[in-house]
């Protein structure tokens, strides 16, 4: 059997924290600034740079033999630059299974199979567990200025679905920027604004809930809904007690 990989640097902050919770800090040699969780486990790992602009040459000098990555996350130029010196992984996670079959499958890469498949039956529990809720269409916003939502071929809009929030803009694809005028249309029963990529606060509700008075705003933690990895299965717990709130 081939030695897993003894030198690992991830460039997505999810993945990073699974690596380190499949028991492998001692083998992550680089992050991204973006990495913050688990707290203080990643303090102790050299920064790279960003997700969107990692330092080539601090990666080369440390001489990682396996890079994780993604699709969404990185740059096609960075992962250009990386692939024909080193192994890299280039996940693509565009749904739940999606998240689940990458756990399964850095498990076997690592050789952390029965971590990978503690936790991927913990995330299945928790997500079996959802409350039974009524349907409430949903628009769900990541950016101000231009305002911009999210498609149906996103990670966001799977969790939506699964937790009976139908996204309202799931004829676009990715992440297309939106007016005001167009969310209106939309007439959403909800309207969620994340706390990540840009950060929304409680003086952004007013905007948006005097251009649609008659649906409910609600600032909420993005991380329940965009990260993936080990994440998950505090983010199904948190979200199935926050889904029956709103109910």
């Amino acid at each position: 059997m081939a030695t897993p990989p003894q030198r690992i640097i991830s460039l997505v902050p999810s993945l990073t924290e699974l690596v380190i919770d499949m028991g492998l800090q001692e083998h992550l040699v680089g992050r991204t600034r973006f990495c913050v969780h688990p707290k203080e486990q990643v303090e102790e790992i050299p920064i790279i740079g960003g997700t969107k602009n990692p330092r080539i040459d601090k990666i080369r000098d440390l001489n990682p033999d396996y890079i994780i990555a993604n699709k969404e996350e990185n740059r096609p130029e960075d992962i250009e630059a990386l692939k024909n010196d080193f192994e890299i992984n280039v996940t693509e996670i565009a749904t739940i299974e999606d998240a689940l079959i990458t756990i399964h499958e850095l498990g076997k890469i690592f050789d952390t199979s029965e971590e990978a498949e503690n936790l991927i039956s913990n995330i299945q529990e928790a997500l079996e567990t959802r409350p039974q809720v009524s349907k409430l269409n949903t628009a769900y916003l990541i950016w101000k200025d231009p305002w911009m939502t999210v498609g149906r071929d996103t990670y966001i809009h799977d969790i939506m679905d699964h937790w009976e929030l139908p996204n309202v803009f799931a004829d676009h694809k990715r992440y297309p920027k939106i007016s005001l005028d167009e969310l209106k249309r939309q007439n959403p029963d909800l309207v969620l604004l994340s706390s990540e990529p840009y950060p929304f606060k409680e003086k952004h509700l007013a905007q948006i809930e005097e251009a649609c008075p008659a649906a409910r705003v609600l600032l909420v933690e993005g991380e329940w809904f965009s990260w993936y990895g080990s994440r998950m299965e505090h983010a199904f717990k948190r979200l199935n007690g926050w889904r029956k709130t709103i109910a």
